[in-house]
């Protein structure tokens, strides 16, 4: 008990020293409350960011269109040319082909189905077709053919620049491709 009293004689005679006490375990105090609010604002943060990742995934699954599939998945529809006979699924080809240049504002010159190449034994089609487009268009294009269904895969590609006209807005490129696909047949 004397260590108890000298101890309040200490403080009663040094009034300071007991309200530097008393701020230290306050300050003590809010530092811990601090600390611990700043951990739970940190963990909301995080959780909020998990949240938005998860939206992001589960929106990836969801959709069904080339342009957007992670890297690996395969597009939904079949791989194959369709069509009953050879020359069905070359107009399917010629199709094909042809939405893809004019959904990126290209225009079609010409076009030749190749029924009887040298893969033609094999169910492959060949499309040799000559278009105009946009130079920024090319790439969309060839991307569409690429990625999409049914597999197509770009055996040739010749483009030619834009000609210089007086014509100030014709920027278009002459583009010759040549476009494989396979038929299923029928089984």
């Amino acid at each position: 008990m004397t260590a108890d009293l000298a101890f309040n004689r200490y403080l009663a005679r040094y009034p300071s020293i007991a309200a530097a006490a008393y701020i230290i375990v306050i300050v003590a105090f809010l530092a811990t409350i601090w600390i611990a609010l700043a951990d739970i604002f940190a963990e909301r943060a995080n959780l909020a960011s998990s949240v938005d990742i998860l939206n992001q995934l589960e929106a990836r699954q969801r959709t069904s269109n080339p342009a957007t599939l992670p890297g690996g998945a395969v597009p939904a529809g079949s791989p194959f040319l369709g069509g009953e006979t050879i020359t069905v699924g070359g107009a399917a080809l010629l199709q094909r082909v042809a939405g893809a240049i004019a959904q990126v504002g290209g225009s079609v010159q010409s076009s030749q189905v190749d029924l009887q190449g040298p893969k033609s034994k094999d169910g492959f089609i060949t499309l040799l077709i000559s278009c105009e487009m946009e130079q920024a268009s090319l790439q969309k294009m060839l991307y569409d053919l690429e990625a999409g269904t049914p597999f197509l895969f770009v055996d040739q590609l010749v483009v030619q620049g834009p000609q210089e006209t007086a014509v100030a807005g014709s920027a278009r490129m002459r583009v010759l491709v040549a476009v494989k696909g396979q038929w299923k047949g029928t089984k």
